[in-house]
């Protein structure tokens, strides 16, 4: 049982680990079509975008 915990609490932390770069790597990232992003960023945010 005591395994299991660790097992599971090693893969959590893993998984917290990877998602932390995944995100940090992507903010990095220049954005390609300006429209594009900004149409996802409003749905995101439950906005329409203004023109």
């Amino acid at each position: 049982m005591i395994r299991l915990l660790l097992v599971g609490l090693f893969g959590y932390s893993a998984y917290r680990v990877t998602m932390r770069i995944i995100h940090e790597m992507s903010g990095d990232a220049a954005p390609l079509d300006e429209r594009r992003t900004l149409r996802r960023q409003s749905a995101a945010m439950g906005v329409e975008p203004k023109r």
